[in-house]
């Protein structure tokens, strides 16, 4: 929101443009907004014509996309930025891949050689700073490739004036990395902010949400908006979560009753995570009371839920409801529960199913009350059970629809290969490497491949990933005992 964090914003664009250090990292617990200040500052660096954003990366477990949590995906991904703005490096940067079209899958080590230092040599005449900005680190998946990307990021030496701005939860393993000395990076930790700086920010977001939202409604006082501030306790994601529960109400009655609800939670101000997680607990007993749904429906909420942790790729409400076997109807209706905690994409077909933020993942699968928690293996177990329905139903001779099998094939996507056979096609093998025990499993997929192994291949090949589909079959091998596949 326009006027908020004007400090460290301004803080930030004076170390881009005067200070020597080429490392900033800003450091804040789940929450505390710095995804919003990462975006923000990417939007002022690209509007200032004195500075260069050589690219962003935002890594996100919430994302619902695997990619978004993979190391080695960060530095090819500023490559590529840094190419779209500047023709030179473009050129210097395909010149580095020919000479070795794998560096994207090597160790981040040789990545940031190959693919930033040495083109970048053709930019040190330049007199504008390069800007990199990488959000979230703590959400990767890999802590020993992270901590590869953090000592290659502090070692980093260029002619050319290159500036990186890392943010992260401070945990321990990131902490543990040269990142956190003094001597080669400028931090900035968001709890040292003053407090009432952090709560004028939150103020100005609540009043102007609920003037723009609620212009002179009467079911809320000044007094309430000092009450969800302090609650807040400096957590911008309460306030929005807090927010976006009350005001999902239609009418005024109800939104009153659901900010007394959100103001009468009772926490201890200085425990943050505890605030949050009493809301997030208000939110779930809202949409789980018994007035309103039953135990099957309950359990179908939390498993649609877990799909969605679980998910390697982005899906779609349509792909969704066919891996669990469900209607779009019920899906929506289901997920509708939890608007202030899910995203639900406004078209079926349309991917991006995700939750809000990543601290709801946490906190779901790990603090809940027993009752609401879900078991972190729930998800991955659905979504293989899923994967092989789709497979039985979906995949049949001459499923690519080539008229014929010396013709290449087709450049458009046939419309009975569906995103959800793709992700079952594609992502399986990973949700059955995930699982506690993968015993009896290999019956279960000799079922699914011995009789259609061979349409298989021919929808990752329709797809363009017979490589990938190579490394699955090498990575089923080693992950379930025994695979039979007679047809070969």
């Amino acid at each position: 929101m326009s006027g908020t964090r004007v400090n460290v914003l301004a803080k930030f664009m004076a170390w881009v443009k005067d200070d020597p250090m080429n490392i900033f990292w800003l450091a804040g617990m789940a929450g505390t907004g710095k995804t919003s200040i990462a975006l923000t500052l990417c939007r002022m660096l690209a509007a200032d014509p004195s500075v260069v954003l050589g690219g962003a990366f935002f890594c996100s477990r919430s994302a619902g996309s695997i990619s978004r949590t993979e190391v080695r995906r960060v530095l090819p991904t500023l490559a590529i930025y840094l190419a779209v703005v500047s023709c030179e490096f473009a050129a210097a940067l395909a010149d580095a891949v020919e000479e070795d079209s794998r560096v994207a899958h090597k160790p981040v080590g040789d990545q940031i050689h190959r693919l930033l230092v040495k083109p970048l040599a053709v930019l040190a005449s330049s007199n504008h700073p390069i800007v990199f900005v990488i959000d979230a680190l703590d959400e990767c998946s890999n802590e020993r490739e992270l901590a590869e990307l953090i000592r290659a990021i502090v070692d980093f030496r260029s002619d050319t004036r290159v500036k990186f701005i890392l943010t992260s939860r401070p945990e321990m393993y990131i902490r543990g990395t040269p990142i956190s000395n003094p001597g080669h990076s400028s931090i900035l930790q968001l709890h040292t902010i003053s407090e009432m700086e952090v709560e004028t920010d939150i103020r100005r977001y609540v009043v102007g949400t609920l003037h723009t939202v609620a212009p002179n409604a009467s079911w809320y006082t000044d007094n309430d908006v000092e009450a969800l501030i302090r609650l807040a306790s400096g957590l911008f994601i309460f306030a929005a979560t807090a927010l976006k529960y009350i005001l999902d109400q239609d009418n005024d009655e109800d939104r009153g009753s659901r900010l007394n609800k959100a103001t009468s939670l009772s926490t201890n101000r200085t425990a943050a995570k505890t605030a949050m997680d009493k809301m997030y607990e208000l939110v779930l007993t809202e949409a789980c009371r018994d007035d309103k749904v039953d135990d099957d429906e309950r359990e179908r909420m939390q498993q649609f839920v877990a799909c969605i942790l679980a998910a390697r790729t982005p899906l779609s409400v349509e792909a969704l409801a066919d891996l669990t076997t469900t209607t779009t109807l019920k899906l929506r209706g289901s997920l509708a529960r939890l608007h202030s905690l899910v995203y639900l994409p406004p078209i079926d077909v349309e991917p991006g199913l995700r939750t809000l933020h990543a601290s709801f993942g946490d906190y779901i699968l790990s603090r809940a009350t027993a009752h609401m928690r879900i078991a972190g293996s729930l998800g991955d177990a659905l979504l293989y059970r899923g994967c092989l329905e789709v497979m039985i139903k979906r995949l049949h001779f001459n499923v690519s629809q080539c008229r014929s099998s010396y013709e290449p094939n087709p450049a458009a996507r046939p419309d009975n290969i569906t995103l959800s056979l793709e992700y079952a096609c594609l992502q399986w093998i990973y949700h059955v490497a995930a699982l506690p025990s993968s015993l009896g499993i290999d019956k279960e997929i000799e079922v699914v491949f011995q009789p259609r192994f061979l349409f298989w291949l021919e929808v990752v090949s329709t797809l363009d990933r017979v490589v990938r589909g190579a490394a699955m079959l090498m990575f089923a091998a080693s992950t379930v005992s025994v695979i039979h596949f007679r047809c070969l």
